[in-house]
């Protein structure tokens, strides 16, 4: 059950990484590549800046869930 736990735990810590990573990206090429090359006005950005919010919001979701699943891991561990 512990190599079960423990996999569950890696996996959803590289989900985690993957969508604080590619949110940023998204963001920057967004904001500051895609944006101005096809000419978007400035107050469209904030559209960008929302759903990269929203995008780190699900990801400390995540890490919330995550940090209970390593303290329920180190008391079965424990106990």
């Amino acid at each position: 059950m512990s190599v079960d736990l423990d996999r569950a735990i890696a996996a959803k810590g590289r989900h985690i990484s993957l969508v604080i990573a590619g949110t940023m990206l998204a963001w920057l090429a967004l904001t500051m590549i895609i944006g101005p090359a096809i000419g978007m006005p400035g107050r469209y950005a904030i559209l960008f800046d929302f759903a990269a919010l929203a995008g780190l919001i699900y990801a400390l979701v995540n890490i919330l869930q995550l940090w209970r699943m390593r303290q329920a891991s180190k008391n079965e561990n424990q106990g």
